[in-house]
């Protein structure tokens, strides 16, 4: 086995799980408010971000919407170009920006404060511009990348997903979102059948 492959791994693995331990470390009264923005939100949520970020937005939208919140993916470019029509007054709206200073993103924030909808954003820097132009800026800060060049998207992408994860689990606790329930939105596969089959035994034991 060659172990210097092996130690690169564990390597990157280790910064990825020491960046999750400081911005854990750092949660505060914004997460919280977050998610009750979230819960009494009366139309959907709605991610947008370009990128890297863009793909964890879509990954989001997805946990978010087979837990029980209705979510959807916005990209950040397409919204420029007609699909901020998607976007409603009773949304609460999800930027990703681990600069905070994504062109894309921050050109679209006009049309979402003119239409109404509120802001959440996850950014590693709170001195942003879509920070501070945030109804509820999310800091989700990293040292460096797990990449050794400190370029390419790593720990900061990883962080955004664990702090998504977190709030869309919270909200799902916080509905009261049962195996039944999950049971419904995953009808396929192996799990869908289990879940499925789990809810017709459920339902003759109550006959």
């Amino acid at each position: 086995m060659n172990q210097d492959i092996l130690s690169t791994i564990k390597k990157v693995m280790e910064e990825e799980i020491e960046a999750i331990k400081k911005v854990y470390e750092n949660l505060d009264e914004a997460h919280v408010k977050a998610v009750e923005l979230i819960q009494n939100c009366t139309g959907k949520v709605v991610f947008t971000g370009v990128g890297k970020s863009g793909h964890i937005g879509k990954k989001l939208a997805a946990t978010f919407a087979s837990t029980g919140t209705p979510t959807f993916f916005v990209h950040s470019t397409e919204a420029l170009h007609g699909d901020l029509g998607m976007i409603e007054e009773r949304d609460v709206v999800i930027a990703i920006s681990n600069s905070g200073e994504t062109k894309e993103v921050l050109s679209i924030l006009p049309s979402i404060k003119y239409i109404g909808a509120k802001l959440i954003s996850i950014t590693g820097n709170k001195e942003s511009t879509l920070a501070k132009e945030s109804d509820v800026p999310l800091e989700a800060k990293i040292s460096h990348e797990a990449d050794p060049l400190n370029l390419a998207p790593t720990s900061s992408s990883t962080v955004a997903l664990v702090l998504g994860d977190a709030i869309a689990i919270t909200l799902s606790q916080l509905k009261g979102f049962k195996r039944e329930n999950f049971g419904v939105y995953h009808p396929g596969g192996s799990l869908g059948k289990q879940l499925f089959e789990e809810m017709k035994n459920l339902e003759k034991g109550e006959k």
